[in-house]
This record gives C-alpha cells, structure tokens and sequence, in this order.
C-alpha cells in the first residue's frame, strides 16, 4: 500500500478548480484513455496574467490531486512564471508523491507545456519545445522520447524503473526496456566516484605539478601545496607571484577554478 501526504489526500477528496471553462484561452491536454490517465487543463490569460484555470481528469486519486494543486499553483501569476513550473514543482507542493505515482505529475507538467505551446504559438515564440517530431519509445503508452529525456534531466532518473514510474514507458509489454536503458546512458548524469582522502590529495598535488605551476613558471611566478583539510586547500605563492599585486585575482581565478574543473567543484583555495 502507498503512502500518500496529508496534501494528497486533501486534493484527492476536496479536488480545487474541476471543470471546464468555455471560453479558455488555451487548453492542454495529456495522456489519453487508452493509456489510462488523461488530463484537459483550461487556462484564462490576461495580459500575461493567468486569471482562472481548471481541470478535467480521468484517472487515479494522485492524478486527480496533482491537477487539482496545479492550478493553484498557475492562478495569479504571470505566464513566463508559470512556464517554469516542473513536475517535480508539483510533487513538491504535493509533499511528495510515492514513486510509483510520480507519472501523475508528469502528466499535469505535460497539460501545462501543451497549453502553454498553444499560447506562444498565439502570441510569441518564446521557444517552447514541441514533441511532435519526437521519436516514440513506448507505443503501449504512447511516450516519446523528449518526454523520457525531460524526465531524466528534470528529476535525475537513472534506472529503467524510475522512467516507468515518472512516465509509465516499459510499464506493459516491456519490449522498449533496451531503448529506454539507453535513453538513461545517454542523458543521465553519471556522478564521478568520491576519491578517498589519500586519492584527493595525489589527484590535487598532481594538478598543482603538472598544469598549474608551470604556468605560473612562464612568468617567474611559482606555487608550493602547504597542506590540505577536507576540501580546502592551502597554498604559498612563490617568486613574483607571492609580490604581486593581483595574487588574490590569480588564487581565485587561475588556481582555484583549476582545482574546481579538474578535481572538484567544492575545493576552496586558501594563501598561506
């Protein structure tokens, strides 16, 4: 059984804004039947200002709550506001949502980037992607492959299952499991091994010998590695560097940002 947030619940049973409005400015629509869940949000815009919205859903009680709470969330604010809306922005103001129903998010993101395509399409291109060209990955619930990306990039996904819960792809016949694994491959981030201590002072000591003080040499300047705690690095500038007057902007700007780019981005490089 999962286990749903107080905001969940609140949504699901006193459900805000159902309905349609008849003379919307734009409507986006997500899912479908066929799929199971399906989703038509009506926005009222006025002068960039969404004034009204309201929804129509079939599906489960997390579909029906995170409709309900996304259009809280777009009422009042202004539309380049709201286009920077998230799924995982509604599943925040949900208190989370387990993650076998984070598609339900999803989906409500998806209404709103339909809706919001119609409006620019309207009035201006302000460069709103359109997934129409998008290759199909899972037929059976009809995902594409920008809405499998978005989903990696947005949420960090890294596993087959992860994708099936945010977006239900590989979650019935299961032959496009192989695509979607390579979809993770080539989107996700993949997170560098942390270096033990002794690996982090090696991999520091050598960038210092070998790319940081030789050009500092080209000027008759010099670095010497004092010592190192945690992720700060103490240094003594040498030769003409320890006299001149730019050492801090050399510290920070050469140094440290360095260190950052080829060991790690949390270094602090400390004179001494």
């Amino acid at each position: 059984m999962w286990k749903y947030s107080d905001k969940v619940m609140d949504h699901y049973r006193n459900p805000r804004n159902v309905g349609k409005i008849d003379d919307a400015d734009v409507v986006g629509e997500a899912g479908s039947l066929t799929c199971g869940d399906s989703l038509k949000l009506y926005l009222k815009i006025k002068d960039g200002i969404v004034t009204d919205a309201k929804f129509q859903t079939f599906g489960c009680g997390s579909a029906v709550a995170s409709s309900s709470i996304l259009t809280e969330m777009v009422i009042g604010k202004h539309i380049d506001e709201v286009r920077k809306i998230t799924n995982a922005d509604i599943a925040r103001e949900l208190d989370g949502l387990p993650p076998e129903k984070m598609h339900c998010s999803v989906m409500g993101h998806e209404a709103l980037e339909d809706a919001l395509k119609k409006y620019y399409d309207e009035e201006i291109d302000f460069g709103v992607n359109d997934n129409k060209d998008s290759r199909v990955v899972c037929t059976c619930f009809n995902v594409t492959e920008d809405i499998i990306k978005e989903a990696i990039e947005v949420n960090g996904l890294t596993t087959v299952e992860d994708i099936t819960n945010y977006t239900k792809a590989g979650g019935a016949c299961g032959r496009c499991k192989g695509d979607i694994q390579k979809l993770i491959d080539k989107y996700a981030k993949k997170s560098e091994p942390k270096l033990s201590p002794a690996q982090l002072i090696l991999k520091i000591n050598k960038v210092i010998e070998n790319v940081i003080a030789p050009e500092l040499q080209k000027d008759g300047g010099d670095i010497e590695l004092i010592d190192i705690n945690e992720n700060k690095v103490y240094v003594k500038l040498q030769g003409r560097c320890s006299s001149c007057k730019n050492s801090v902007l050399t510290l920070k700007s050469f140094v440290e940002s360095t260190l950052r780019d080829k060991v790690s981005n949390d270094i602090e490089v400390i004179q001494v």
